[in-house]
This record gives C-alpha cells, structure tokens and sequence, in this order.
C-alpha cells in the first residue's frame, strides 16, 4: 500500500483508499487541499453542507494537476432531499467546484421522506456521466435495505462514523456482503481515541503518533480514510503510514477497544434533530 493505492468499486472505478476530509476547514480549505495535493493526496472529500466546494475545486484547478488523477467526492444535503431538488443541488455542485463530473455523489443522510426518491435522482446522475460512481452515507443497515430495495445500481460506497471506539464491524460485513465499499469519516474519533492506552503504546513501540496507528488499523481493516486537517504538518504526517503493517495481536487490541460510541450524529435519530446537522 502507497498513498495513491487505489481500491476497485463494485462498477470498476478506482478510489484512492486515503484522502483529505474539509468538514469545517473553512477559509483554510484552499490552502489544505493544495498542501495535500503537494504532499501526494488524490482524494478530496467534501460535501454541500461544508459551503467550501468552490475552494476545493479552485486548488484542484491551480494544482495543474489533471482532473482525472485526482478522485473528488462531494454529497447532496438534506434540505434538497426534502425539498425535490435534488438534480438542482447536484448542478450546483458542479458549478462551485469547476466540473464538469464529480467522481462520487454521495447521499449524505437517510432523510426518511426522501431516501428512495433520492437514490432514484442519484441514478439518473450517474447515467448521464455527472458521476462516476454514487453512494451514500451515514447509513445503517434498514437504511441500506430501503435504498436496495428502490435501486436498480448498488452503491459502491457508505461513507460513515468509524473509529476504533466505534468500529461498526456489523455494519462493515454488512456493505462487503453487498460490494459496497466503506469510508471512514472522522477517522480519529474526533482526537478522543488518540490518548486511549491502548493506542499510545503500540505507538510507543512503533514510533509512530497515536493517529498514524488508527489510520493505519484502518486501512489495514479494509476501510478507506479521509482524516481532515488544516496543517500542512499534520496533513503530510496523517500519511506517513506505509512503512508499517500492524500485527494480528495489534489489530485484534484495537478491535477490542469498540464502544459502540458515536462523536458525531447517530443516523439512527438525525431527523430529531431541528438543524440537521
């Protein structure tokens, strides 16, 4: 594995199995991606909610790198679910990001009144070319059996909360049963699991961070990650990762560090939640 190691998605595209996230990265968004970008990220992971795509793209533009070596992800919000307006909210992305395609839309939370019909919309995108896979996140099992149930394309990815004190092994064997790949957002737990025990001494022996060892039990359990960050440090150091292979013994400690215990939203009760987020 390498940072441009790619995975094969369920319709034959290649997905960059390490990415950047800019979930509130802010007036900061430019100069991460184009830090990232830098350091040999080809996967940028952004989203409606985040109000920065047209920074992501701007720094995919003035990277001079070509669009089609860099994998770029963005997702359809919940207002537009609700609202229909879901191929309006797609166009927009587009607009903002300077693209004629994104390489994978995403559903971006199981709006119940909206879910299949959405799906729907997420099809006809991906056949006109606007996409070249589709997905979605923030699903759970019933979510996923709903969305099956409408489809007639497979999503090729669930991106979702994962961490090492919330693994979601169930869910995961889940999506690998359907061919459906899973990403990891908020990789490290929002920095609660990095002071856990446990971590910090297989990073002692290794002399390695304690989030190089999360990301790396991540990969190594066959979860794409996208940890966000502002620092060009930190973004360089997030995938210095691949001159080490955590031990079964190691791998199975980590395992075991499993909470079930959710930083962010539990899409189980998101739509109790007046503001969505």
């Amino acid at each position: 594995m390498n940072l441009t190691t790619a995975k094969k998605l369920n319709n034959g595209v290649m997905m960059p199995i390490f990415g950047l996230g800019v979930y509130k990265s802010g007036d900061e968004t430019y100069d991460a991606v184009r830090a990232a970008l830098d350091a040999g990220y080809r996967h940028i992971d952004t989203a409606a909610l985040y109000k920065n795509e047209d920074a992501v793209g701007a720094a995919i533009k003035d990277s001079k790198i070509p669009r089609e070596e860099i994998f770029v992800t963005t997702k359809l919000w919940n207002d537009d679910m609700a609202a229909g307006t879901q191929h309006e909210a797609f166009e927009r992305s587009l607009k903002l990001l300077d693209m004629d395609y994104v390489d994978l839309y995403l559903i971006h939370w199981p709006v119940s009144s909206a879910l299949e019909s959405s799906w729907r919309v997420l099809e006809e995108i991906y056949r006109a070319g606007g996409a070249r896979a589709i997905g979605v996140s923030n699903c759970h099992m019933q979510h996923l059996m709903r969305v099956m149930a409408a489809a007639e394309i497979v999503p090729a990815v669930n991106q979702i909360e994962c961490h090492p004190y919330l693994n979601q092994k169930a869910l995961r064997t889940f999506c690998n049963n359907l061919s459906i790949e899973v990403t990891a957002w908020s990789p490290l737990g929002r920095g609660r699991v990095l002071e856990d025990a446990v971590i910090e001494s297989i990073a002692a022996r290794r002399g390695k961070t304690p989030a190089q060892v999360v990301l790396r039990w991540e990969l190594q359990e066959n979860i794409i990650v996208i940890p966000k960050s502002v620092h060009k440090e930190r973004i360089i150091e997030n995938a210095d990762i691949f001159d080490f292979e955590l031990t079964p013994e190691e791998i199975q400690s980590m395992n075991e560090l499993n909470r079930n215990q959710h930083f962010g939203t539990n899409p189980d009760n998101f739509e109790d939640k007046k503001d969505w987020n």
